[in-house]
């Protein structure tokens, strides 16, 4: 359940502009900052404060999971999946602790031995330097490719495979398909990408551009 996969698809209510959404505290309820302060604490821990692998988690979550908790509650969810994925708790070791603390008599599962990623990030932050020049230059026609090139690659499905130009060139950024999985930063280019609406969604859409920034090795020339 990828927010970048919404793009498009029905069933989620309307659009709200910003301007008309009325302002509100960070912590809703006192157990959103409690979420908000596991969860950072747990990138630390686990990944080096590795976001990509963070927004993987996020993209593993069922739709329940995702949108019926809340924004804090997708965190909560996000922080197990990572404790779960570097073996810091056992599968269901929370939903046992919860039943136990509602007074039912279930054992917990054994605490698993820990495998926690071995990373450290090369530089601060995402960017990154490339001795080689972009493949891609401002008005170049491209196509993102059809398929999604890893599980953790950020190239939308209602993007994939439909005719689109370059409008700008990006630095080089760390590439979230292999970080996300602590495979290594393999940084490339990144280039920001115009498509018709009508491309992205047929006759019916109106008559706008969507922008998109999108990474050198998803991208194909058309």
């Amino acid at each position: 359940m990828d927010t970048a996969d919404l793009g498009g698809t029905a069933g989620w209510g309307p659009v709200v502009a910003p301007g008309d959404v009325e302002p509100e505290p960070p912590f809703g309820q006192r157990w959103e900052g409690r979420a908000f302060a596991l969860t950072v604490l747990t990138m630390g821990r686990v990944s080096g404060r590795n976001l990509d692998a963070f927004r993987y988690a996020l993209s593993r979550l069922d739709r329940s999971a995702y949108l019926d908790d809340g924004y804090y509650g997708r965190w909560l969810h996000a922080a197990e999946q990572m404790l779960t994925d570097s073996a810091v708790l056992a599968p269901g070791a929370v939903q046992a602790r919860a039943r136990r603390l509602r007074g039912e008599e279930l054992a917990e599962p054994p605490v698993p031995e820990p495998a926690r990623p071995d990373y450290a990030p090369t530089a601060p932050g995402s960017l990154r330097r490339l001795a080689r020049a972009p493949r891609f230059a401002t008005g170049d026609p491209v196509r993102p490719l059809a398929e999604a090139p890893a599980p953790a690659a950020k190239l939308p499905r209602y993007l994939r495979g439909r005719a689109g130009v370059v409008t700008a060139v990006r630095p080089p950024h760390v590439l979230p398909d292999t970080h996300a999985v602590f495979a290594g930063e393999h940084p490339q280019h990144v280039y920001g990408v115009a498509f018709a609406a009508r491309e992205l969604w047929g006759d019916g859409a109106e008559d706008a551009t969507v922008h998109a920034d999108l990474f050198e090795s998803h991208l194909e020339p058309r």
